[in-house]
């Protein structure tokens, strides 16, 4: 295997056409609401651009679809990198790589064949390293093969990158090659390779090289995301604001549904040498330094929220003093007589995502006293506000039992306000909250029910869920105007004349409002809820369970452990008649198994006896046949009392597993 000639100098200063990125996942169980777009601020203060949706992460990253070359105008880039030639790959090292990745995708015999070819094939790409990471096809070769590289290999690979490390880093295609390198390094080191330690000095080498130039990374599109990733080998953590990106290194058709499981399962934590965590320490300060410049950028803003949740995770100490140095900083801008300066922050694009990820780290102290400075008496701007709401449902969702009664006091009143602004995650988690802590339910049932104008007379209540299903008022639910209510004295006179409401069937779920009700269940009281639910007609209990987010309701109902058995029953009785409709749906067939999985064995005899009846049809169904053999039909129709037999065993073995997990 010869080592491929040089490229020539002199290459052609035309860039290559750019790599389109896998887009980021949008994050499962929470709805996009108003645009958050990225804003600069004004010489006043005041945001003037809308703000762009956050990204899979949800934790306030920008959506980007693909990484641009950096302008020569941005703030804080590399002006000179459009001026620089880039390297080019001769046709005969372009064909030789070319045809090392056709032989690595083809596969081979056993793992030490494939590593042999692996190590010679990053021999030659040494020699070619940076204008190979630059070529769209050669970085997909590299991508290839560094989950697989030895430590020498990746070592001299890095070695090779070092002097050249801002042009590859402010590239698309070089972007990718480090990331996947950096995150190779710890595996290796902590294994305890041959050569560890070499690898682990230039890996240090890397980093000093980025820190000390951390305005050149950090502001630049592609830059920024090598940033993310070194902050993150250095702390010894994946955490969630990395960019909503996949694995560098990774198959480069990343699916959605992998980035969403890779999302659902959290942070992973790997082991680091101490020496990265030190170096991760004087992160922290480099930060701080340029927090007066750079904070409003958005891709700086990006490494700042890394940055946080890697110290919190890893030097507590630490991230609680940069999360000081941000707080100070704002707050010594645009003093206005009579409010917090940092109020202009909370309602700008970038400065509020940085402070959701401040309020998401602060501990309890903390989170008290910046409401008390900042935030004590503003929470109905800020609620009604496109940006400062999403912050302060990070305050929500991050304060405690003491500060969450403050802030539902403050708030409380303005619930009706709140939904007219179709500010609904305010509501959510709220209602999350007070779920999570088991104080204040019933003081936030009221207002909601108050809200929806269905807390009085009594009997509106039986409305309550269609119409938070369905996030209306019950006047626009039902069509009336407050002109043709009952006067209060015809109600006194006559209480029986007061119907709880008139039939109108029930045709939309709002995703948000599913969700209210599934807090509403997992209440320490969910009585109001469940009388509602079981005055509900079955046809628009059908429609909920066919819904995709109205479906969630009943696995709320079947999980709340606050639900009485005999509650639950009378509500699943009612959908008696209505199984075979349930089965022939995506969701409500899986509401039905879920259903039978907690049904006795009487329940699971009505319930297949209905099902059986329509056996024929459930088998051509799609999402019908799997209930049949779930349930096994066949046999319930064929063998009854195997199949009697088969699921008294079934509840049995059941039973003895939930009392060994018990012990």
């Amino acid at each position: 295997m010869g080592v491929p000639p040089q490229p020539q100098k002199g290459a052609q200063k035309k860039e290559e056409r750019k790599r389109t990125l896998p887009a980021s996942s949008s994050k499962e169980g929470r709805p996009k609401e108003n645009k958050r777009e990225p804003a600069s601020l004004t010489q006043e203060g005041g945001p003037k651009e809308k703000r762009e949706p956050a990204s899979s992460t949800q934790e306030g990253q920008p959506k980007e679809k693909k990484r641009e070359p950096t302008s020569s105008t941005q703030e804080g880039g590399p002006k000179e990198s459009k001026r620089e030639p880039l390297p080019k790959l001769e046709p005969a090292a372009a064909e030789y790589f070319r045809r090392a990745h056709e032989t690595l995708k083809s596969g081979f015999d056993s793992d030490e064949e494939k590593a042999l070819f692996v190590s010679n094939v990053l021999v030659e790409a040494e020699a070619v390293a940076l204008p190979l990471a630059l070529d769209t096809a050669g970085s997909l070769l590299l991508q290839a093969l560094l989950p697989s590289a030895s430590a020498p290999s990746l070592s001299r690979l890095l070695r090779a990158f070092l002097p050249s490390l801002r042009l590859a880093a402010c590239h698309p295609c070089g972007a990718h090659i480090l990331e996947a390198a950096l995150l190779r390094a710890p595996v290796l080191i902590s294994e305890g390779a041959e050569d560890a330690e070499e690898l682990e000095d230039h890996v240090l080498e890397l980093a000093r090289a980025v820190q000390e130039e951390l305005p050149t990374f950090a502001l630049d599109t592609h830059a920024s995301f090598v940033v993310r990733t070194l902050l993150q080998v250095l702390g010894g953590v994946r955490v969630r604001s990395d960019g909503g990106r996949g694995l560098p290194g990774s198959e480069s058709s990343f699916s959605r549904a992998k980035k969403a499981k890779l999302e659902s399962d959290g942070p992973s934590e790997f082991e680091v040498p101490e020496t990265f965590q030190s170096l991760l320490g004087e992160f922290k300060g480099s930060f701080q330094e340029h927090i007066p410049s750079f904070i409003t950028n958005k891709y700086f803003s990006l490494c700042l929220q890394v940055a946080l949740e890697v110290l919190h995770r890893k030097l507590p100490a630490d991230c609680s003093e940069l999360c000081h140095s941000m707080i100070g900083y704002l707050s010594s801008r645009n003093v206005s007589p009579g409010q917090s300066p940092l109020l202009v922050f909370l309602k700008d694009a970038t400065c509020s995502r940085v402070l959701d990820k401040v309020l998401e780290v602060s501990d309890r102290k903390a989170l008290l006293s910046f409401y008390k400075a900042h935030m004590k008496g503003q929470l109905h701007v800020l609620a009604a506000h496109k940006v400062a709401n999403y912050t302060l449902q990070r305050l929500i969702q991050a304060a405690s039992r003491k500060l969450l009664g403050k802030i539902l006091e403050e708030l409380g009143p303005g619930v009706e306000e709140i939904l007219a602004c179709e500010h609904l995650g305010l509501i959510t988690a709220l209602l999350g909250a007070c779920r999570k802590h088991g104080s204040h339910q019933q003081e936030v049932l009221q207002l909601l029910m108050e809200a929806f104008h269905c807390w009085e007379p009594p009997a509106r209540q039986t409305a309550c869920v269609p119409l938070i299903a369905s996030v209306l008022a019950y006047e626009v639910y039902y069509g009336e105007d407050d002109d043709e209510e009952n006067t209060p004295q015809e109600e006194e006179e006559d209480p029986s004349q007061q119907q709880a409401s008139p039939p109108r069937p029930l045709s939309s779920i709002s995703y948000h409002g599913s969700l209210m009700l599934q807090d509403l269940l997992h209440f320490a009281d969910p009585s109001v809820v469940l009388r509602s639910l079981a005055a509900t007609t079955p046809e628009d209990l059908v429609t909920l369970a066919r819904d995709p987010a109205g479906s969630h309701v009943f696995d709320a109902l079947l999980a709340s452990p606050s639900v009485p058995e005999k509650q639950r029953r009378k509500v699943l009785r009612r959908l008696k008649g209505c199984y075979v409709s349930l089965a022939c749906s995506k969701h409500g067939s899986r509401v039905l198994d879920a259903i039978w999985n907690r049904a006795t064995l009487p329940a699971k005899r009505e319930m297949a006896q209905e099902l059986a009846e329509h056996e024929s049809r459930l088998q051509n169904d799609p999402f019908g046949h799997f209930l049949v053999r779930n349930f096994s039909l066949n046999h319930f129709l064929k063998r009854r009392q195997d199949w009697e037999r088969h699921h008294k065993a079934k509840k049995k073995r059941r039973e003895l597993f939930s009392e060994i997990l018990e012990d």
